[in-house]
């Protein structure tokens, strides 16, 4: 098992991307509640901790407080923000607790020599985003480095290997951020840089075999990116002993059963189970409107199907998903999920009583890790590397009632617009890209005719994660060329329009 860090989570919004940081540095991170207890941090043997920000005051009484036993677990212990207080709270440091809040930038200006701080000169860029702070130091605790709104941007305990920032490291204004998280991690935790694709590889290979010994493992294939590689991962693991399952929706895109076929061909003992259920998802979602209605119809109808397939395997013993790290941490975050905006884009949890054990293969990586992952499994990069897609799967970019002439209008849309992106080498340049039917007719010129037909919306955005995104700034000559191949190509469509609107306000898909 490679070296871990252990991120205690007080309700940060930058946690995640602590942990994506130190992941990126090769060191293997987890993110738990900050109430874990010591039993518990104890048994994951963790060779540092880092405590993460908060929205709170370290003045409130519900303020979050970890378990008093994390600082004599001998590790060495980085506090960032709210962990910072923590810390200056726990060695008798004077705080001073204010309801304004220090957002911005600031420049680091270094005042004692330390290994946290190798290589950082002063008048680094570094970001603030804090209401409390230090006010004065108690004698165990000595000052690294100020800026000029804060005389204890960086601390440290003058014998333990515990620290302290102020600011975020972990953002990407912080200039020196990376640098400061590689000396915490490799100079005072002395830790390995031994978390990659292939170290994972092996190891969940182990804990596959070790978990499902001689059984059989059904897994949803749906052609994306999580289910497929998963699917490759258990096929290394286990072989044709492994059952995926492609239910067709009808609402997949232009030609996902094919594709699928064709991207596992050098599984030549891999089975996939094609169930064509198209016709019953259709007649379900007949006269249907309303997006959340739509959702769970499909939902219920493919937990429905799926059941019914897997019976048909009485040996199969487990069921595995393409569950990823950032699901695992929202179900035991710090504060619970987030607001509901609607939905999940994926079909819902399969159903209880299937009575088969889960194996989650995937459930320790972040998406770019599982991307990785996919290409040292030898996966295509077309698979690999592509788009998003949500689990309802058209249902929800067809604005209104669906029926089969839609999808076959949008699917076709849908297919030109990625063609071109590839073919135009831009692909890669948007984190994803789709087109939108949408319940508005226009009237067209055809020829020597009027049209009257409907409205096709093209959407591309940059993210990350999904949780913000910006518009994709392509070239007009291409969104043009791109408007001019749908509307002469595809019947039923006679305008095209370009959707410019990032998110927030707006959310990536339509529905």
């Amino acid at each position: 098992m490679p070296d871990s860090v252990l991120i205690l989570d007080f309700g940060s919004q930058y946690t995640q991307i602590i942990a994506r940081k130190i992941r990126e540095a090769g060191v293997y991170s987890e993110i738990h509640p900050y109430n874990l207890s010591l039993q518990k941090i104890k048994a994951l043997n963790p060779r540092a901790l880092i405590l993460s920000g908060s929205p709170f005051s370290i003045a409130q009484i519900e303020a979050p407080k970890p378990d008093q036993g994390i600082w004599e677990l001998g590790v060495p212990i980085l506090g960032i923000c709210y962990g910072m207080q923590l810390i200056a709270e726990h060695f008798g440091a004077d705080i001073a607790y204010s309801t304004e809040r220090e957002y911005g930038k600031a420049e680091l200006q270094i005042s004692a020599s330390d290994p946290l701080l190798d290589g950082i000169e002063s008048g680094a860029q570094i970001w603030m985003s804090h209401a409390d702070k230090v006010q004065a130091l108690s004698p165990e605790l000595m000052v690294l480095a100020s800026t000029k709104s804060s005389a204890h941007a960086a601390i440290k305990h003058r014998e333990l290997p515990i620290y302290a920032l102020q600011f975020h490291p972990e953002v990407h204004h912080s200039l020196c951020g990376k640098e400061i998280l590689a000396n915490f991690l490799f100079k005072i935790a002395g830790l390995k840089a031994d978390w990659n694709a292939g170290s994972f590889i092996s190891e969940s290979v182990r804990k596959i075999r070790e978990q499902v010994g001689e059984d059989q493992v059904i897994l949803g294939l749906s052609g994306g990116v999580d289910s497929s590689v998963a699917a490759a991962l258990l096929y290394e693991a286990i072989g044709n002993r492994l059952i995926p399952i492609f239910v067709d929706t009808g609402m997949m895109r232009f030609q996902e059963a094919d594709r699928v076929k064709k991207m596992f061909k050098a599984y030549p003992d891999l089975n996939i189970d094609f169930v064509d259920a198209s016709a019953l998802f259709l007649s379900r979602l007949e006269g249907i409107s309303d997006p959340e209605q739509k959702r769970k119809i499909i939902g219920a109808s493919f937990i429905e199907i799926f059941d019914a397939e897997a019976a048909k395997f009485p040996d199969a013993r487990y069921l595995a998903q393409g569950t990823l790290y950032p699901d695992v941490i929202e179900s035991v975050s710090f504060a619970g999920p987030s607001v509901t905006i609607k939905s999940h884009h994926n079909v819902g949890g399969l159903p209880e009583n299937m009575k088969l054990k889960l194996v989650e293969p995937l459930r320790e990586l972040f998406k770019d890790e599982v991307r990785v992952v996919g290409k040292t499994l030898n996966l295509p990069d077309e698979l690999v590397m592509r788009h998003p897609f949500p689990g309802p799967g058209l249902a929800v970019r067809i604005l209104g009632p669906v029926d089969a002439d839609k999808v076959r209008i949008l699917q076709a849309a849908d297919e030109i617009f990625i063609q071109e992106l590839r073919t135009h080498k831009l692909y890669s340049s948007t984190w994803q890209a789709f087109a939108v039917l949408l319940p508005i007719r226009s009237v067209g010129v055809m020829g020597d005719e009027r049209t009257y037909e409907q409205v096709c919306a093209l959407r591309a955005v940059n993210s990350v994660d999904g949780m913000t995104a910006e518009v994709t700034q392509f070239p007009w000559d291409f969104l043009m060329m791109v408007s001019n191949r749908i509307c002469n190509e595809v019947k039923g469509i006679s305008r095209v329009v370009y959707d410019i609107s990032s998110k927030p306000p707006a959310t990536i898909e339509w529905e």
